[in-house]
């Protein structure tokens, strides 16, 4: 089997990275100036206890088809469509990216779907270069078939990720993973405006509160936080790599990179969207969106944003 990595950045180049140590088969997809650094010195691939550098193929677009194909999506859920636009539309793939409205997406033209519920703590802002900070494994994937069950190869994948340094079982119910994992995803948008300054985790909770509101409005299961504690338990802990300074995660990495776009649709929007929908209100997500999004269009570095400004653009949707 060949795991074709489409979005070799910060989860992308992870998975990838692993699954290429571990002897698997491995091209990475990537653009631009990351591209060019895999073609010329291979993926660095930096960990708590190691550096290493590797000689991963990669590829500017869709490769020559063999039997045995595996695409694994690991772009942001905005350019999810782009990304698969050219690739066969008889090759099964997995979603391995936060959010949930991804899978329909691609069930639309693909007829062999997977869920990836993607807890894997990574970076990556310079070209040819990613850092994962789990330990003892890079991070928990569990891993099921769209829109829900298990099959061959979902166990197939599991146990080439579990022997890649991964804790990656095979889950019937997969979504319901992400849907939890699309509430702890809704503070990524205060972190990439506030940065880390203080009362930035209280307009996380707040996030997260309304967030499990609307769930609840809408009939929607998730684990409970004591459920995805067990999952995680001590197999995926965050340490520092020496020399190098974790600033955030997905969403700030994307304002870091004046990437020009973010996710806040497909996390924040997804509670903005099910509230609309249910008819109960999520003013602190709808403020979370709208704001992400413009910081991104903009180009605003991330953590700029006071935090009395953010309280106070909340407070005014909330009295609406």
């Amino acid at each position: 089997m060949r795991y074709i990595i489409i979005g070799a950045g910060a989860v992308g180049g992870t998975i990838g990275g692993r699954l290429f140590q571990a002897g698997h088969d491995v091209v990475l997809v990537a653009r631009g100036a990351h591209l060019e650094a895999l073609d010329n010195t291979g993926l660095r691939l930096l960990t708590p206890d190691s550096d290493d550098l590797l000689p991963v193929p990669a590829s500017g677009g869709p490769v020559p088809p063999r039997a045995g194909d595996v695409l694994i999506v690991a772009t942001k859920s905005q350019d999810t469509l782009s990304a698969l636009e050219a690739w066969p539309r008889d090759l099964p793939v997995v979603c391995a990216q936060n959010g949930v409205a991804n899978e329909d997406m691609v069930l639309r033209r693909f007829s062999q779907v997977y869920g990836m519920c993607v807890w894997l703590p990574a970076t990556h802002l310079d070209p040819g270069v990613v850092a994962a900070y789990g330990t003892p494994h890079s991070g928990l994937l569990p891993v099921g078939r769209y829109p829900q069950g298990v099959d061959d190869l979902a166990h197939q994948i599991a146990a080439d990720l579990t022997k890649s340094g991964f804790v990656a079982p095979a889950v019937p119910d997969v979504m319901r993973y992400k849907y939890g994992k699309l509430l702890s995803n809704l503070g990524n948008a205060v972190e990439a405006l506030v940065g880390h300054a203080d009362g930035m985790s209280d307009l996380a909770k707040q996030a997260t509160a309304e967030g499990e509101a609307v769930l609840a409005a809408a009939g929607i299961a998730h684990p409970t936080r004591q459920e995805e504690q067990d999952l995680r338990g001590n197999q995926v802990d965050l340490r520092p790599i020496e020399g190098l300074a974790r600033g955030g995660g997905s969403s700030w990495q994307s304002l870091a990179r004046g990437a020009g776009s973010i996710e806040a649709d497909y996390l924040n929007g997804e509670i903005v969207l099910l509230a609309r929908r249910t008819g109960v209100g999520a003013p602190v997500n709808e403020v979370l969106q709208r704001e992400a999004n413009r910081f991104a269009r903009d180009r605003h570095a991330p953590g700029s944003m006071p935090v009395d400004e953010l309280r106070r653009l909340i407070g005014e949707r909330s009295a609406t």
